[in-house]
Formats: structure tokens, sequence, C-alpha cells
């Protein structure tokens, strides 16, 4: 009897668990993308295209998409509103033509919503933070459309061996992708930006 009670309460908390998706565009994807993959109850994270009017946009033609993740996540170890917290600490909110070195509409920070309740969150949760700012924060919350996955060799760029081309000769993907997270500037804006409420700093 205790055995099918234990048995039941676990397949009672599996069940009250709910698998959720949250949108969001930061600039260059493999930021976001490595920023969140690194989050307890974030269980997958790619990178991808939307917020465009074009089909199966890609890497060389997505005018009109911005460069953004989908990010797939336990709500029962992790919310929504967490999610858009840690978010909106690791870009810089205060810029509308880009982010960082990353400049033009595709790399512009943005909250894609699904429904009224992840609307009223996004919502709340940029007043929050810009209370503690104490800036006007840009980054708006925009209805979803079709997220389009981008090209396999973006996915999980920043940990892949691979070798790619850089200005400093051959370098392993992850390495390659180091380097240009700290050419860019990211982290360094987003503590001066942010302080001690920073998130994802390296």
């Amino acid at each position: 009897m205790i055995r099918l009670t234990l048995a039941l309460i676990l397949l009672a908390g599996a069940a009250s668990a709910k698998t959720q998706t949250a949108i969001l565009a930061g600039g260059c994807f493999w930021c976001v993308e490595s920023n969140f993959e690194s989050v307890p109850g974030v269980k997958d994270v790619v990178s991808g295209y939307t917020g465009g009017s074009s089909k199966n946009p890609t890497y060389d033609d997505h005018d009109g998409h911005y460069e953004a993740v989908q990010i797939t996540y336990d709500d029962s170890k992790i919310s929504y509103a967490q999610i858009i917290e840690k978010f909106l600490h690791s870009t810089d909110v205060v810029d509308a033509g880009g982010q960082f070195c990353d400049r033009g509409d595709a790399y512009r920070s943005a909250i894609f919503v699904s429904n009224s309740a992840e609307k009223r969150i996004a919502t709340d949760e940029i007043a929050k933070a810009q209370a503690a700012l104490g800036q006007a924060i840009v980054t708006p919350v925009l209805a979803a459309k079709t997220f389009w996955p981008a090209e396999a060799y973006h996915q999980d760029y920043y940990k892949s061996t691979d070798l790619v081309l850089t200005r400093r000769g051959p370098k392993e993907k992850r390495n390659a992708y180091k380097f240009y997270r700290e050419s860019c500037g990211r982290d360094a804006r987003v503590k001066e930006l942010w302080g001690n409420s920073a998130t994802f700093v390296h």
C-alpha cells in the first residue's frame, strides 16, 4: 500500500509538471542560447529566427526577422517570470538599435509572447526591471510569430569542437565563440548596466 501511494504521488507530480516554451531575442542567438542552457529547469534552447513575414529564413536571408531563441523549460523548476527576469538582466535593454557590437534590426532585443498571461508577466517584469534600473527599457513585448530553427551549424555553436576560420586563424568553434563574445563587449556592457544584478556575466 505504501509503495502504491508513493507511486501515485510521483505520477501526480510528473503530471503536474508542464513543459513550456519562451521565445526571446537578445542579439546574437549563440550568446542567448549559451546563457540559458546553463539554467536549471531549462530542457532545451534552439537558435532561430522569428518576427518576420518571410518563410524558411536562413542566416544569409532573414530580412525582417530577429535572431532569437526558443527555450523549452519545466515550469515546476523555473517560472516564465524568472526566465524573463534573467533575460532582461543579461541584455542591453536601453539599446533599440541592436545589441552590443551587433547592429541592425535582426539584433534588436524583444520578448515574444503567445498569450495574455505571458504578456502580463513580461510587462510586469519589464516594469520591475525599469524601476530597478532607473532608465526607460526599450525592449518590446511582441505577439509571437512562427519560430524558424536556424541551420544546424548554429546550434550549440559555443561548445562545438569543429574548426572555423577567424581573423586569428583556425580555431575551435567554442574558442572562436569565446573570442567573439569578449571582443563584442557583451558581458562588460551587461555588468556596466546592471551591476550586481547582471546575469550570465562570464
